[in-house]
């Protein structure tokens, strides 16, 4: 994963509530185990025609949302089953980060661990937000994780929260794994130190 540092980016607004995972990355893509090639079938049903062809009136087959690396979405975004291949989906599109006023737990961990920043705003910071966004597609906010605040397009910061550890990973650009392979010497030392202890 690569760390998250300050980043500024344009917003697409999907003021959606309830959005599942299934929506989010249909069934039928998780066969892979590599994320490479998601981004593409993201919102597959939404974007897509029974022929495979774009919807042109789905925000994502529109032109203001190349580029864009914020999904402002609806309430209680990512309910549904638990699948990694939602955030890989989001992440391969080309977003970094999703805020919404609530997020399902088992998609809010699976963002967490995979480099997907969820941000939780209250609702009158969402709704401002949706409004900027709706209205101008230049739009842009700011995302700061080591402040733990979300600049708003015009001026105005909001703070949202994140636990300590998930924060600590992703500053440094590593999931769970890689975090406890960065004290793999310590481990290694302890390991050694306690089979040396004598025996009971």
């Amino acid at each position: 994963m690569d760390p998250i540092t300050p980043f500024s980016g344009r917003m697409v607004p999907l003021p959606i509530a309830n959005i599942d995972t299934d929506q989010i990355i249909p069934a039928r893509f998780l066969k892979t185990i590599d994320r490479q090639g998601l981004g593409s079938h993201l919102f597959a049903d939404w974007r897509y025609d029974v022929t495979g062809g774009p919807r042109p009136e789905f925000i994502l087959n529109q032109p203001r949302a190349a580029g864009a690396t914020i999904l402002v979405a609806g309430d209680n975004f990512g309910c549904g089953s638990s699948r990694e291949h939602a955030p890989w989906a989001l992440l391969g599109f080309g977003f970094k980060a999703v805020v919404s006023t609530s997020f399902a737990d088992i998609f809010r961990n699976n963002s967490l661990r995979n480099g997907l920043l969820p941000i939780v705003v209250d609702p009158a910071a969402h709704a401002t937000l949706l409004e900027i966004a709706a209205r101008d597609p230049r739009a842009e906010a700011g995302i700061d994780l080591a402040a733990q605040t979300l600049r708003l397009p015009g001026g105005g910061t909001v703070a949202f929260p994140i636990d300590p550890f998930s924060k600590r990973c992703l500053v440094a650009g590593v999931d769970p794994l890689g975090y406890i392979l960065q004290h793999a010497a310590r481990i290694a030392d302890y390991e050694t130190e306690r089979a040396a202890r004598p025996g009971p």
